[in-house]
């Protein structure tokens, strides 16, 4: 077959074409190999990485629960669920508590450390007794330490820290307005810590937080009367004027009679129970 000039012409663009076209789509194809094979190798990555977080989730839910644990089980003792004496059974704080088994023995050991809880060898853990030797003993140390503290703090506290103990106590007032003891007893318990952790001393707040885990729940004792939690939102009030005067004079000596006034209510309850036990 013979092909005029025009048909040649033709038949070699075709052909120019052609190699044109597999020069351009070979290494298309290896890109998209490559590509293929970097995105599964990138898939890969990221499930690995899924994998890992949803197992360190999974670790770390045990920790979260056993906290929230310890702060159920230590709001339950404090609020006078459990009576000093009284034999903390597993297999019920399991059903109060709705957990497993590890979490409350992790909060029975953790709230043994606060005083909360005392461990008997072989016979498991009772609610820590409250004794007016030890109530005694507790508030007369508990009320020297915060009135170092606060003379310390009327010199080493920051405005930040004042303004935010500040802010506290307006929202204790709020509390103690709605007659809201729980709260308002986290609230004022916090009052009391930032105050000596702003003393700037971190020796002596160790040594305050270790103590007043002993006697955490006698303190709550002295607001069950209405006429003395009134009397104890006056106190804190001249306690927080006092601290932010920066009166190293005044702010000991208020401390130290607002604990003393304390002791005074829980001795008189501890009394009281006493002789209805009788």
């Amino acid at each position: 077959m013979q092909f005029n000039h025009s048909q040649k012409s033709l038949v070699n663009w075709f052909f120019n074409m052609l190699f044109i076209m597999y020069q351009i789509i070979l290494p298309s194809s290896k890109a998209r190999h490559i590509m293929h094979t970097n995105m599964q190798h990138t898939m890969d990555q990221d499930l690995g990485n899924l994998s890992a977080s949803i197992a360190t989730a999974s670790a770390a839910e045990p920790r979260l629960l056993a906290v929230e644990v310890v702060e159920r089980l230590r709001d339950m003792i404090i609020q006078g669920e459990f009576a000093p004496g009284v034999k903390l059974n597993e297999r019920v704080l399991c059903e109060r508590l709705r957990t497993s088994r590890t979490p409350v023995r992790e909060a029975i050991k953790y709230l043994a450390s606060e005083g909360l809880v005392e461990l008997l060898p072989n016979r498991g853990a009772i609610v820590t007794p409250i004794t007016v030797t030890t109530v005694r003993e507790m508030f007369v140390l508990l009320g020297a330490l915060e009135a170092l503290a606060g003379e310390l703090a009327c010199i080493n506290a920051s405005d930040a820290d004042i303004a935010e103990i500040r802010a506290l106590h307006y929202q204790m007032l709020a509390h103690h307005a709605r007659g809201e003891l729980a709260p308002y007893f986290r609230c004022n318990q916090e009052i009391h810590m930032r105050l000596v952790e702003s003393a700037g001393n971190a020796t002596l707040a160790n040594t305050y937080r270790a103590l007043n885990g002993h006697v955490r729940r006698a303190r709550y004792m002295a607001n069950l009367s209405r006429e003395r939690w009134d009397h104890a939102v006056d106190e804190h009030q001249k306690i927080l004027d006092a601290l932010t005067r920066r009166d190293r004079a005044l702010l000991p000596a208020l401390l130290r009679g607002h604990l003393s006034n304390k002791m005074a209510v829980v001795m008189d309850a501890l009394a009281q129970q006493a002789g209805s036990e009788m």
